[in-house]
């Protein structure tokens, strides 16, 4: 965004930056932080927290940060952000606490944790940009109805293909086109891909092959389907959406009409297509003279007109989403209001009643996204709740699991606020009818 860095600048300039705290010490965890400590101008990474805080350290050394200062408590870490001293904890309540930090980065993908930390976040006066797919999916409706409440962002980013889709979005609505499909672009699939095909890959890459097979399997595309679909109001044309196999992303325009999109928006992915990487949004306009002018530009002759953006950097465009979120309090994308997607688990493999579900990119089930009024008609289980959810009977490879086929974990954070979300747009639903 051109204008962040102009802002950024001035906040460098004034010795004032923005202080952002990141959670997390994984493969992106290590990427973001080296992203800002070496190229974000007006931008400080004051700590991070991980749950083995050895992760932590490393990638503060990773980024080239050698000093930093081990905190076990908010007041500590407030001590080492008015020392301009980069800190570690293993403590991630207490960068949700900590007065001095603008921002929370969540990095973690772990449905509890990330959820309270993202909880905590937000009602400490924090905003908080997340990376974990698996939480904005199943519950950014209602944090985003705390951040309201607290008057900060809660955002997923830039640079992930919901972000970048959604600024494709925001400046195509500008230009007074209408969007009516958003997708990503998806180079392979296989539903039954687990953390032991993937372990050569990830091996390979430094990654962890849990989230590599939540790749291959569909599982983040579904998840990041759900994003997309509640910041837009868009939903599936069918459970899972289509998948358009095409040689070039512009030729999912040859397979769809004006007429698909005249009642409501889609989210979709295009499938092998060039080219292979970053989100798409399709826009419609019948206006005769935009169509000649667009036909002359080599845009197509329309009323349908395919945009792209042929790539996605997540650690290198989300201190924009950053920046965004704390000098201009707008989020990259954030659910509208009520939720309208969500996500089903399915399973992998015929299933017994006893075991425990492994959540998202594990061996167990794979993700689909439906509509979110189908879902709660039938109280599918979202595929990132489903972690270490005990199956109560058998269910059958490609079948759907739903609440009442599962023992959830005592307790849970993510499964109150599921419960209260569900609770909280019912009654607007309600009160918008009376």
């Amino acid at each position: 965004m051109i204008i962040v860095d102009t802002a950024l600048a001035r906040r460098a300039d004034s010795g004032k930056p923005v202080n952002v705290a990141l959670v997390g010490g994984g493969y992106m965890a290590r990427c973001i932080a080296l992203q800002i400590v070496t190229a974000s101008h007006g931008m400080r990474l004051v700590a991070i927290a991980n749950r083995t805080i050895a992760k932590a350290e490393a990638a503060y050394r990773g980024a080239g940060a050698t000093e930093f200062t081990r905190v076990t408590s908010a007041a500590e870490l407030e001590q080492a952000i008015a020392k301009n001293r980069f800190a570690v904890t293993e403590n991630a309540l207490a960068v949700c606490h900590a007065a001095g930090i603008d921002a929370i980065i969540e990095v973690t993908g772990h449905i509890e944790f990330a959820t309270q930390v993202s909880f905590e976040a937000l009602t400490h006066g924090k905003h908080v940009i997340s990376l974990s797919a698996e939480v904005d999916s199943s519950l950014g409706p209602i944090l985003k109805t705390y951040a309201d409440r607290a008057g900060v962002v809660w955002s997923y980013t830039d640079g992930d293909e919901p972000g970048v889709g959604m600024n494709l979005y925001r400046q195509l609505e500008s230009m007074g086109y209408r969007p009516v499909l958003m997708g990503q672009l998806k180079g392979f699939l296989d539903r039954y891909r687990n953390p032991e095909t993937q372990i050569g890959f990830a091996q390979k890459h430094g990654q962890n092959p849990k989230v590599l097979a939540s790749f291959a399997d569909g599982t983040k595309l579904a998840m990041e389907a759900a994003i997309m679909g509640n910041a837009t109001g868009f939903v599936p044309a069918v459970r899972g959406m289509r998948g358009y196999p095409c040689a070039h992303v512009n030729d999912m325009l040859q397979q769809l009409t004006a007429a698909d999109f005249e009642h409501e928006g889609q989210v979709e992915y295009a499938l092998g297509a060039a080219p292979h990487t970053g989100a798409f949004v399709i826009c419609h306009n019948d206006h005769p003279e935009k169509r000649k002018l667009m036909a002359y530009l080599k845009m197509g002759e329309g009323p349908l007109y395919m945009f792209y953006t042929p790539y996605h950097l997540p650690p290198w465009q989300i201190p924009d989403s950053v920046a965004r979120a704390v000098l201009f309090n707008d989020p990259t994308i954030t659910p509208r209001g009520a939720p309208v997607c969500d996500t089903i688990s399915y399973a992998k493999r015929d299933l017994k009643a006893g075991e425990k579900l492994d959540g998202v990119g594990g061996f167990t089930c794979y993700g689909l996204v439906e509509r979110y009024e189908i879902c709660q008609r039938e109280k599918y289980l979202p595929i990132s709740i489903s972690l270490d959810c005990t199956l109560k009977r058998d269910i059958a490879k490609d079948q759907p699991i739903a609440y009442s086929d599962v023992v959830l974990p005592a307790g849970r954070v993510c499964d109150r606020l599921r419960l209260e979300q569900d609770r909280h747009f019912a009654k607007s639903a309600q009160a918008k009818s009376a």
